[in-house]
């Protein structure tokens, strides 16, 4: 077993939290107003949420695509991307299940990510779905300032997911999320006098989509164009202590677009792709206390604004300004090829900037198809130094499509 402290630091680190911890105590402000580490490289300033796994891709098939997934055909890990594309599905019900390990490359086989969906169309113009989503952190020691044993437990989170999607038109879509979210990291243990409790949320997910044929000389061509706003939802936190900081989910603004053409009879390709930003306010930047906590109580200001407040000023909050608003969007691109509707191959790339987490990497995959059974598996392949949680590893999903309602997708 490992300590709950290492745990948290190799989860953290995987999603891009330890590149940013306490970096801004090692910023300098040059004299033209710009922050840079001592060496004179830019200074990381990456937003940081609650329940970051809420944002993790699971499914084996946009795993493959860079992450990309928003304006993809319909199938039931929608509900993680966008869940008005349901209202588009071709199946009366369908099922997905997909296992990821997690940071298998630091030597942890007892974290994983496990993930459930489904939806069920109620008639050609609307569906309904759930999704599961649970994080184990693995078995863990507890232990005191001093490294003695106090304990042990296996901290987890989970999330549970109901949506409606319904076509107001023949070409679009729209569809609403409601989930609750649980966090339990180390409840009943003590930190600074607080006692940790679990932490507990509600929030919502709305979306759309767009689809429409596009002419192209004897193939048949489809346009999709999606967007959703997930995550939108209390802020949480882990303590009741009085002078209690609470911290923001990670609600999300995804905008995708999908293009599939069909080559001849049997092939087919599908171009994709996705930019992501984060409706969570920006960390301020200051060279005294009362620049970023003008009120002295310990909580910095943008900490302190609503979720309403935040989603908002999030677009016009970086300290950088416009430049550095820009950089704090994220970019998922795929390319998908099918052969006779049953065999799949993809390749996918995801890049941020180099201050907002730097993440970038290669992804790979492949897809079977047969009857109402499907297998997708996808690998991530690191392009930087940094080290990803997925590093070097395989993931898979299942998928199962009952009783068809429409002419086969893809």
């Amino acid at each position: 077993m490992k300590s709950l402290l290492f745990r948290i630091i190799c989860v953290g680190f995987a999603m891009t939290l330890v590149n940013t911890q306490n970096v801004e105590a090692q910023c300098l402000k040059t004299q033209d107003g710009k922050w840079v580490l001592p060496d004179g490289s830019p200074c990381p300033n990456a937003i940081i949420t609650a329940v970051p796994f809420l944002r993790i891709v699971v499914d084996a098939r946009s795993g493959a695509l860079g992450d990309a997934g928003i304006a993809l055909s319909a199938d039931p890990n929608a509900m993680h991307f966008n869940q008005s594309k349901l209202a588009f599905a071709n199946k009366k019900l369908s099922l997905s299940a997909t296992y990821t390990p997690w940071l298998r490359a630091l030597g942890l086989h007892d974290v994983y990510l496990a993930y459930l969906t489904g939806y069920y169309k109620i008639d050609d113009l609307q569906a309904v779905g759930f999704g599961l989503r649970y994080f184990s952190l693995g078995d863990i020691d507890f232990t005191d300032i001093n490294g003695n044993q106090i304990g042990n437990g296996n901290p987890n989170e989970y999330e549970i997911t109901g949506a409606y999607s319904r076509k107001l038109t023949d070409k679009f879509a729209v569809g609403i999320g409601l989930k609750f979210i649980y966090s339990n990291l180390a409840s009943g243990q003590e930190v600074n006098g607080d006692i940790i409790e679990v932490a507990k949320a509600g929030a919502a997910d709305l979306s759309m989509t767009y689809k429409t044929p596009i002419k192209l000389t004897g193939r048949k061509s489809d346009l999709t164009l999606g967007m959703a706003i997930t995550n939108i939802g209390s802020k949480i936190t882990y303590t009741n202590a009085a002078n209690n900081e609470k911290d923001f989910l990670p609600t999300n603004l995804g905008i995708g677009a999908a293009w599939s053409i069909d080559l001849d009879e049997f092939n087919s390709i599908t171009i994709t792709s996705d930019i992501n930003k984060l409706l969570v306010p920006t960390p301020c930047r200051g060279e005294t206390q009362e620049e970023c906590d003008a009120d002295l109580n310990g909580i910095p200001d943008f900490k302190e604004k609503s979720t309403v407040s935040g989603i908002f000023s999030s677009f016009s909050d970086a300290p950088g300004g416009f430049s550095e608003e820009i950089k704090e969007l994220s970019y998922s691109f795929g390319i998908e090829y099918w052969y006779d509707k049953q065999f799949a191959v993809r390749v996918g790339y995801f890049t941020e900037s180099l201050t907002k987490g730097n993440r970038k990497f290669l992804t790979v995959g492949l897809g079977l198809k047969y009857d109402i059974f499907g297998l997708n598996f996808s690998y991530l392949v690191p392009t930087t130094n940094q080290r990803n949680p997925l590093d070097n590893t395989l993931r898979f999903s299942l998928l199962f499509d009952f009783d068809s309602v429409g002419k086969e997708d893809k």
